[in-house]
C-alpha cells in the first residue's frame, strides 16, 4: 500500500516557487506562463540530475508550484543550491533576453522537513512554513527592488545543515539577510540570498 495515502510523515526537501506579478496577467497569458513554468522547473531539476523518480509529482499552486524531492543519496541538498537554482536562474535570464515577451521572475523557497499525504494531496506544517517564507512581504520586496530574475530564500534548517558549512559552490556569506514568519503561533526563520552566483557561460549574475 502506498504510504503517501496513509498520512504518515515522510521526509522531503521542499521547493516552493511563485511567479511575480501573475495577477496582472490575462487568463491566456497565465495559461502560457503556467506551461512555461512547469517546463523550466522540469529542465532545472534534470540539470541537477533530479529525475522524476527522485521527486513526487509536482503540485500546482495556481501561479506557482510545490516540488517535493525525496531523501536519496543521489540527490543531496547541495545539488538544489549548486545546480537546480543556477539552472533555473539561467533559464529565466535567457527567457528575458528573448523578444517574445515570455519572461517572468520567480521567488524560490527551500526547506526540508516532514510532509503528509492523504487522498487529496500533500499537507503539513513544514509545507506551510515553506509557503510562508515564499510569500513573506520582505521576500516579495526583495525581488521587486532587484534587477535579478530570481530571489532565493532558505529556511533556517537548510541554512544550518547545508549553507553555513560552505560546501563547494555555496557562498555562505551571501545568505546574510534574515527573514522571520509565524507558523502555528511559532516564530520561524529563514535567510535570503543577497548575492547571486555567476551564470555558467554568460559572465552575468542570476
Amino acid at each position: 500500500m502506498d504510504s503517501r495515502v496513509l498520512g504518515m510523515p515522510l521526509h522531503r526537501t521542499i521547493v516552493a516557487v511563485d511567479v511575480e506579478g501573475s495577477t496582472m496577467l490575462t487568463n491566456p497569458e497565465r495559461a502560457l506562463m503556467r506551461e512555461r513554468l512547469r517546463g523550466l522547473l522540469d529542465a532545472a531539476f534534470l540539470a541537477g540530475g533530479i529525475d522524476e523518480e527522485f521527486r513526487d509529482p509536482m503540485i500546482d499552486r495556481g501561479d506557482g508550484a510545490l516540488c517535493l524531492v525525496r531523501p536519496v543519496d543521489e540527490v543531496p541538498k547541495t545539488v538544489l543550491l549548486t545546480r537546480f537554482v543556477p539552472a533555473l536562474a539561467e533559464a529565466l535570464w535567457r527567457a528575458a533576453a528573448q523578444p517574445r515577451g515570455e519572461a517572468f521572475r520567480l521567488r524560490v523557497a527551500l526547506h526540508a522537513g516532514d510532509v503528509h499525504y492523504d487522498g487529496h494531496g500533500a499537507y503539513g506544517e513544514d509545507i506551510d512554513f515553506a509557503c510562508r517564507l515564499l510569500d513573506a512581504p520582505v521576500v516579495k520586496r526583495w525581488l521587486k527592488n532587484s534587477a535579478d530574475h530570481l530571489v532565493l530564500v532558505v529556511s533556517n534548517e537548510i541554512y544550518r545543515t547545508v549553507v553555513r558549512h560552505g560546501y563547494e559552490g555555496i557562498d555562505s556569506g551571501a545568505f546574510g539577510h534574515e527573514v522571520s514568519v509565524r507558523v502555528g503561533g511559532q516564530r520561524m526563520r529563514g535567510r535570503i540570498r543577497s548575492a547571486d552566483p555567476v551564470l555558467p557561460g554568460t559572465g552575468l549574475s542570476a
